[in-house]
């Protein structure tokens, strides 16, 4: 048991047991799946400032503050006692292509080489770090929510507007991969 929780599910797993979570958390209590709004139910609680954006009752949505808390503790339990100690394996082509932009360290899941503090330092990791980072919480406030609410919810409940911002994450994803980040990896 201890190594099947070890090794990466399949999809055909993994996915189900992702989307089984849609009607679950529907049929439990009328909730939604979604992450990105436990930080402005953090900031409301946090902040006793009169901000309107955070002026509501934050406490409805307590449950989605404990579920953001899970998914942390879980991530830090399979870090900490499920983690498989062979190496990760990373697909040949990908690996020559990172070669080619000076990304040689593979020993954890992001390259050592883009993500450390003194990476941060130069403008490389500026870029990816920082500015990434700050598109990334732009973009999800821009678009009403997060890749797990549009892409798992939103779609899962036929909801339109969750169908244009997943194409949007997936035409972002595939210019970002193919066209922007071969630019910041050069620089």
């Amino acid at each position: 048991m201890l190594e099947w929780l070890q090794k990466p599910w399949p999809w055909y797993v993994a996915g189900p047991l992702i989307g089984l979570m849609v009607p679950l958390l529907l049929l439990v209590g009328n909730k939604t799946l979604g992450v990105s709004s436990s930080l402005r139910h953090l900031c409301a609680a946090s902040l006793p400032s009169k901000i309107p954006y955070f002026t509501y009752d934050w406490k409805k949505e307590a449950w989605n503050l404990i579920f953001v808390t899970g998914i942390l503790l879980g991530g830090w339990v399979a870090t900490r006692f499920l983690s498989h100690p062979d190496p990760i394996v990373v697909n040949d082509h990908l690996l020559n292509k990172l070669q080619q932009y000076g990304v040689t360290d593979h020993d954890n899941l992001l390259p050592g080489d883009l993500f450390n503090w003194p990476a941060l330092l130069s403008l490389r990791g500026f870029t990816m770090i920082v500015i990434g980072g700050f598109l990334v919480g732009f973009g999800t406030r821009y678009a009403g929510g997060c890749t797990s609410g549009h892409s798992i919810m939103g779609l899962s409940n036929l909801q339109v507007p969750s169908l244009i911002a997943t194409a949007c994450f997936m035409a972002g994803g595939f210019i970002m991969t193919h066209f922007i980040l071969p630019f910041i990896l050069s620089l």
